[in-house]
C-alpha cells in the first residue's frame, strides 16, 4: 500500500492547493476498496489510485471541480454502461480540498504584525509572516500556528505561491523605503488583497514614485492604504483588529474586491 501519508505531509507543506479522495464505501463487484485514497492537484498530477479505469479519470474530474470551488462533496458512481465499466458495482467517494483557504503573506513582525497574527488565529486564513529581524519574527507573542520566515522580504517573495484567489498581502515593515520595494513586487503578482499600512500621504507618495517609474494605473490601483475598516482606534492592537476584519470581510465577500480604496482611517505609518 502506498504511503499517502507522507505524500500529503508533504504537499501539505508547500501550500498548493490539492484534494483528498477517499472510498468510503462499495457495494457489488468494484474495482476499488473502502480506504483507497487519492491526492489531486488542480493541474491534474496525483498520486494513489483508485481502481483505474473510466471511474477513477471520472473521480478525478470531479476532485479537481471540487478544488476549484474549495467544496468537500461526496459523490456516487454506478458502475454501469454510462462509466465504460460492466462491474456492476457502486463506489461512493468523499473529496475534501487541502491547502485551498487564503493565504496572508504579511511583511513586516512589529507590534501591529504580531497582533495580526495574534487576531487572526483560529480564522480561515494561514499567515506567513515575513522578517528578517530574529528578535521580532521569533517573538513568543507570535502564534505557534504562524508560519515564521527570518528572511529578506525578496527571498521570501521569489518563491511564493501567488494566486489571484487565495494571496493576501498585508505590508508594514520598519522601513518606508522597503514597504515601497515589496508594493512595487507585489502589485506585478497575482493576488486578491493587496494593503500597505500608513496614511493618505504616505501611499500619495508611493503612488507618485510608482507611477513615475513607469508603474501602470492599473497595477498601481490594486493597493489599498489605508488598511482596515474605520474602527477609529490607533493602538496597534486597535489596528490590528480593523485589518483583519477587513481581510475577513473581503474573505467572505462581504466586501469590494482589491482595487477599491476603503474609506480613509488614521492609521499607523509603520510596523513599530
Amino acid at each position: 500500500m502506498w504511503n499517502w501519508v507522507h505524500q500529503l505531509a508533504e504537499w501539505a507543506r508547500e501550500d498548493t492547493p490539492f484534494a483528498v479522495v477517499t472510498v468510503t464505501e462499495c457495494k457489488g463487484s468494484t474495482p476499488a476498496s473502502p480506504g483507497a485514497k487519492l491526492l489531486v492537484r488542480a493541474d491534474g498530477t496525483f498520486h494513489g489510485t483508485i481502481g483505474g479505469g473510466h471511474l477513477e479519470q471520472l473521480v478525478l474530474q470531479d476532485a479537481r471541480a471540487c478544488l476549484g470551488k474549495g467544496e468537500a462533496r461526496t459523490f456516487r458512481y454506478p458502475l454501469g454502461a454510462k462509466l465504460g465499466q460492466c462491474c456492476g458495482g457502486v463506489v461512493d467517494v468523499f473529496v475534501e480540498p487541502v491547502n485551498h483557504g487564503p493565504q496572508l503573506y504579511l511583511f513586516g513582525a512589529g507590534h501591529v504584525g504580531q497582533a495580526l497574527c495574534r487576531i487572526l488565529e483560529g480564522t480561515p486564513f494561514r499567515v506567513h509572516l515575513v522578517d528578517e529581524r530574529a528578535e521580532w519574527v521569533q517573538s513568543p507573542l507570535v502564534p505557534a500556528g504562524v508560519v515564521r520566515h527570518e528572511e529578506p522580504w525578496d527571498d521570501f517573495a521569489s518563491r511564493a505561491v501567488w494566486d489571484e484567489a487565495r494571496t493576501y498581502v498585508a505590508v508594514m515593515t520598519h522601513r518606508h523605503d522597503v514597504d515601497q520595494d515589496i508594493i512595487a513586487f507585489t502589485i506585478q503578482k497575482p493576488a486578491r488583497y493587496i494593503g500597505l499600512i500608513g496614511s493618505d500621504t504616505k501611499w500619495a507618495r508611493f503612488r507618485q514614485r510608482l507611477e513615475a517609474k513607469g508603474m501602470p494605473a492599473r497595477q498601481v490601483g490594486r493597493v489599498q492604504c489605508p488598511m482596515g475598516l474605520p474602527i477609529g482606534g490607533k493602538s496597534p492592537q486597535e489596528v490590528a483588529v480593523s485589518i483583519a476584519a477587513g481581510l475577513l470581510q473581503l474573505h467572505h465577500g462581504l466586501a469590494q474586491e482589491t482595487g477599491a480604496q476603503p474609506p480613509p482611517t488614521p492609521l499607523l505609518s509603520s510596523g513599530e
